[in-house]
């Protein structure tokens, strides 16, 4: 990347620093000249298929060859990629990355990852019973899906075509048909393509949340069980990694890396009430941001004025064109809502069957610290009546914190008290730790606090976290202490092989924020509105107000940098739609109030419908077979309840989802391998929470 000098003064010069990359321009001229390869090959297949001895797969074959120079020894599912290919979908293996932006030849270095054996290629399960596949006899991926993974290239600035910059979009393909053998090839252009591309009528895309949560990294973990919940398996899934994201091109990351990041993340980090005092702890933290934006600043320029959801949603409309489907059928999660809410309303005429689930309210995002505090409402109850709650319903067989230290009862109010104890008594003093793997530690009331936040958004770890808690209590800080290690670090040096990895794409998320909500009014009297709003947030949440406030400070200084983005969208959310969408709100949701997706369809009126999920955890996880039945009728069929609002209840209670739940000392139980796949699933739905 070239950057452009720079006087000592940021803001003198803020408009003049652009994020830069030499091959932008000869990449898109690249581009073209494929995309005519390409054209012209489907021509030959449409005008010349039928004359003897012509073979779309031979086409097909020097067509890879010409842009990759080398021979096209074929495996038995053809070469990928295809002409033709908005895409250029390869089978995925570790080394399919979307090329660099600098490279002056993307899509014949791309071309050159495609590995012909199908045994390194990223298979899936079969689809569905019911769904035609190819069928081959002897071919062991018979009737199995397969994993794609490819690029989009899309304008960096969509309010001046004249920048000849791009974002390069990584997309991962769940194909559930798998792939049809050229020797299954039955002479229709469709067939040089996907087996699957003839019967499925829709692809579903997906979005996790965030801002800076990873779609292709959704797809891989989910992709799925997403096509079974909503389609019975029929349907391709699609998730991508919104601009700024992972592995899409580029990517924000303001550290050099994760270790710096951790670093100072441990010392700017502290809760207000571990903090002496708070007033200091702000300063400290202001700095710290003011530092962490101008770094941004320095390494990619004028970025943060192209990351704003409005583009976003303008990517998701360029993901469903080169799809080549009339409208959009997505399932966006958490702020994947606010993406699918602005979407709709820019682009009503492309809403398909959507499902807003975990619903945020995006007009909340563009208030001066929206984003953080119109999120609290659900959070206290989720503690008290959920974890704790159905702690004592389950009984002590099932939840550690049920079992009586002193032979009485335990009641609600007298658990609540313990823990209320237990951990306020960190304010004053950490509880010291040792572990074999990572040597002596200290369990802290701000990692404490942060764990069980991000353990309310996932009930399935509520049995892990509530053994940990009373082990703690009864004095063994072992369990604490192992886990809330794994979740304190981003960068660990016990299994990293090279020194410094790429740093993960995290700043993008606070960027994200901020410039949905540049214009609003910034206080008159400084640090000290945003010390009063610190103070109410963790008045309103103990659990959840400082991970909040932490979210919306860096916000300060935003216009230092990026005084306006390229585009916010600041429209109404009422658009007469193509077709209404299905809103998702939970009743005991920790980060998307069940208020979010009321006052949404307050909003959208005749154009939605909203289910409330009585259930726990965030967005529809705690599994309801009421609304996974109307989820798949409106995907599959386009059916919405009659009802502007239906209710619909989970199947099971936390502590209790497996009718044969293990005992809690069971040792089918390893609380620590729970609690790892939770924080797996955080880095690609919110990596913000893991510290």
């Amino acid at each position: 990347m070239e950057k452009v000098p720079q006087p000592t003064d940021p803001v003198a010069l803020r408009h003049a620093k652009r994020y830069t990359t030499k091959s932008h321009a000869r990449g898109h001229a690249w581009g073209l000249k494929l995309a005519g390869v390409a054209a012209l090959a489907l021509v030959a297949v449409l005008l010349y298929r039928d004359i003897p001895g012509f073979s779309p797969h031979r086409l097909r074959s020097q067509y890879y060859e010409a842009l990759t120079g080398g021979s096209a020894i074929s495996p038995p599912y053809g070469r990928f990629p295809v002409p033709d290919d908005p895409f250029q979908f390869l089978p995925c293996t570790n080394a399919t990355w979307p090329p660099s932006l600098d490279d002056t030849d993307p899509a014949r270095s791309w071309a050159r990852l495609f590995d012909p054996d199908p045994e390194h290629w990223s298979w899936g399960r079969a689809a569905a019973e019911g769904t035609r596949r190819a069928r081959h006899p002897g071919d062991k991926y018979s009737g199995r899906g397969i994993y794609l993974c490819g690029y989009l290239d899309v304008p960096l600035d969509y309010t001046n075509r004249s920048d000849p910059r791009i974002a390069r979009l990584a997309v991962t393909k769940f194909q559930v048909s798998g792939l049809a053998r050229v020797d299954s090839y039955v002479g229709s252009p469709v067939d040089l393509r996907w087996e699957s591309s003839s019967e499925n009528r829709r692809t579903i895309v997906i979005e996790p949340g965030g801002p800076g949560g990873s779609g292709t990294s959704y797809a891989w973990r989910a992709a799925e069980d997403v096509t079974e919940r909503l389609s019975d398996g029929q349907f391709d899934v699609l998730g991508w990694d919104p601009r700024g994201v992972n592995a899409s091109l580029p990517a924000i990351a303001c550290y050099p890396s994760n270790a710096y990041r951790d670093r100072w993340s441990l010392l700017t980090g502290q809760y207000r009430e571990v903090s002496m005092p708070p007033e200091a702890q702000l300063e400290l933290a202001d700095a710290m941001n003011e530092a962490l934006f101008r770094a941004c600043w320095e390494q990619h320029g004028d970025l943060g004025r192209f990351v704003s959801t409005t583009f976003v949603a303008r990517d998701l409309e360029e993901i469903r064109k080169a799809l080549g489907e009339d409208e959009l059928t997505g399932y966006l999660v958490s702020y994947g809502t606010g993406i699918g809410q602005t979407y709709a309303n820019i682009f009503p005429n492309s809403v398909g069957r959507m499902i807003l689930d975990g619903t945020e309210y995006v007009r909340d995002h563009r208030l001066l610290g929206g984003f953080g505090w119109t999120a609290l409402d659900n959070v206290t109850d989720a503690w008290h009546d959920g974890f704790l709650g159905e702690c004592l319903n389950a009984g002590p067989k099932h939840c550690g914190l049920a079992q009586s230290r002193d032979n009485t009862t335990v009641t609600l109010d007298a658990l609540e008290s313990r823990m209320d104890t237990l951990i306020t008594s960190l304010i004053q003093r950490p509880i010291p730790g040792y572990s074999n793997s990572i040597g002596p530690s200290l369990v802290t009331y701000s990692s404490l606090v942060a764990a069980i936040y991000s353990a309310l958004y996932r009930a399935q770890t509520w049995p892990t976290l509530a053994q940990m808690l009373y082990e703690l209590e009864g004095g063994n800080s072992t369990l604490a202490v192992e886990m809330l290690d794994k979740a304190e670090w981003e960068y660990d040096p016990a299994s990293t092989p090279v020194l410094f990895p790429k740093a993960f794409s995290e700043e993008l998320g606070s960027l994200v924020i901020c410039a949905d909500s540049y214009d609003a009014p910034q206080p008159a009297d400084g640090l000290v509105w945003w010390a009063s709003l610190w103070a109410n947030m963790t008045s309103q949440s103990w659990i959840a107000g400082n991970s909040r406030f932490f979210n919306v400070f860096p916000c300060r200084h935003f216009a230092t940098y990026w005084p306006e983005p390229a585009e916010v969208y600041r429209g109404d959310l009422n658009q007469t739609l193509k077709n209404p969408v299905l809103l998702i709100a939970e009743t005991y949701d920790p980060a998307t109030p069940l208020r979010n997706g009321r006052r949404l369809l307050t909003e959208m009126g005749s154009n939605a419908r909203l289910i409330v999920h009585h259930g726990y955890g965030h967005s529809s996880k705690d599994t309801s077979s009421c609304t996974d039945r109307l989820a798949k009728s409106y995907i599959l069929e386009g059916k919405v309840p009659a009802e502007q609002e239906t209710d619909c209840y989970a199947d099971g209670k936390p502590y209790l989802y497996d009718s044969k739940a293990a005992d809690i000392d069971s040792e089918a139980v390893d609380p620590l391998a729970l609690w790892r796949e939770h924080l797996r699933e955080l880095a690609y739905l919110n990596p913000r929470l893991l510290h």
